[in-house]
């Protein structure tokens, strides 16, 4: 837990950073492609060809490009068409796709009930921009959620794998950050725009804390956490992000924001949760996959 909470308030400055600094300045891809190399250099002295097996090194890149090279396709590209609030408050629905998705992969299960909860916390998003619902809207909102979704694949998956394969998590995060880094080069090389690069001394610094600092060592904390806890807490902690994330928005720029439709709709996404953990996961209806 203690390393959840750490990485939570790392993590709190980094969507203001990107959201006033980067988003519409640098090159979406190229942002994403600095963020991973860098981490992947802080674990490339632990990378061991010869003490993992090929299986096990192509699981963990498996889940390191979703949570870190997937995930980051789409929360840089939500940026474009949210505010920093918006995103924030929209990735409220991580807890939910943890734990379905922890329950798909452990007990291969799925609770109807999950999902309607998470259509609840839709309304509540749509609540907050209720008179600008344009086409930008939604794309920045499926954008924050195909990154929610990568995200909880990525820190569920790690979980897994450490349960089923384990090995030393220093090992295992040079390996993680491979598969990411495979991602974000791809995705540079094919929709990369070279004449978007960084301008400013702050814009690079930016970049390269965001690399080392909040990717290198922050994903590596938040994993390495996420083992030492159960499912539902690590779901829980997810969304301790977004007020923290608020305040640090809200403290250190002072944007205007429309308050009574900001109460409103986090209200609703509140109460989502609360319907969530006290009356749908009590009584879930479990929905056998077929085979």
């Amino acid at each position: 837990m203690p390393l959840l909470i750490a990485t939570t308030v790392l993590w709190a400055f980094s969507f203001s950073l990107i959201g006033v600094y980067l988003s519409g300045q640098v090159d979406t891809w190229f942002a994403v492609l600095m963020r991973v190399a860098l981490a992947f250099l802080v674990f490339l002295p632990f990378l061991r060809l010869r003490q993992v097996s090929l299986k096990q090194a192509s699981l963990y890149m498996t889940v390191g490009a979703f949570q870190l090279g997937i995930m980051y396709l789409f929360y840089y590209q939500s940026f474009l068409y949210l505010s920093v609030p918006e995103v924030l408050l929209f990735t409220i629905l991580t807890p939910v796709y943890v734990t379905l998705i922890y329950d798909l992969m452990a007990g291969n299960r799925l609770r109807v009930g999950y999902l309607l909860s998470a259509l609840l916390a839709v309304v509540g998003a749509a609540v907050i921009r209720y008179d600008q619902l344009s086409s930008q809207f939604w794309l920045g909102l499926i954008c924050i959620q195909g990154a929610n979704i990568c995200f909880a694949i990525g820190q569920v998956g790690y979980k897994r794998l450490m349960e089923i394969y384990p090995m030393p998590q220093r090992n295992a995060f040079s390996w993680f950050y491979l598969g990411a880094l495979c991602v974000a080069v791809v995705a540079w090389f094919i929709f990369g725009n070279s004449g978007k690069l960084p301008t400013t001394h702050l814009q690079w610094g930016i970049l390269i804390w965001l690399g080392i600092g909040a990717s290198g060592l922050g994903f590596f904390m938040w994993n390495y956490g996420a083992t030492q806890v159960d499912a539902g807490t690590l779901a829980i902690m997810n969304n301790a992000l977004i007020p923290a994330g608020l305040v640090v928005n809200f403290a250190l720029w002072q944007h205007d924001v429309n308050w009574v439709r900001l109460i409103i709709g986090g209200g609703i996404i509140v109460a989502s949760l609360l319907v969530h953990k006290w009356w749908v996961v009590p009584n879930a209806v479990t929905v056998k996959k077929s085979a």
